[in-house]
């Protein structure tokens, strides 16, 4: 049975967003030093959450799983970052970051994709400055 919205409803929103990393410190410098993200004052033991201004929260954390088992994380999962001057903040990013795609016009606005250290694909959108 499929139940309609009204009005007056809104659907689930996404409140929390983790994904499991390799190396906690080496991806918790990358996050921090690379794409600007700062640690929330307080994370479990095994992961660290970002704080952020809006939206969902975000996180890293220590495998649940064996992450060796599967030829590239990630795969199917699309994770966006809102990037306000995406040519400056590429030029900033280079040699820190491996580029998977450069900068190109979509119907979302201009976005690039790069890679994490664990090899999961970031698209970067360019977003108007706050």
């Amino acid at each position: 049975m499929t139940t309609k919205l009204t009005s007056m409803q809104t659907p689930t929103q996404l409140g929390f967003v983790s994904i499991q990393v390799s190396d906690l410190a080496v991806s918790r410098q990358f996050y921090t030093d690379v794409l600007g993200f700062q640690p929330a004052d307080q994370s479990p033991p095994d992961a660290c959450i970002f704080a952020t201004q809006a939206g969902a929260l975000f996180a890293i954390r220590k495998p649940l799983v064996d992450l060796q088992l599967t030829p590239h994380l990630g795969w199917g999962v699309s994770l966006w970052f809102a990037i306000p001057q995406l040519d400056a903040f590429l030029q900033r990013i280079e040699g820190k970051a491996t580029l998977v795609r450069g900068q190109q016009p979509t119907p979302f606005g201009n976005t690039a994709i790069i890679a994490d250290p664990d090899g999961y694909w970031l698209t970067l959108q360019e977003s108007k400055a706050p």
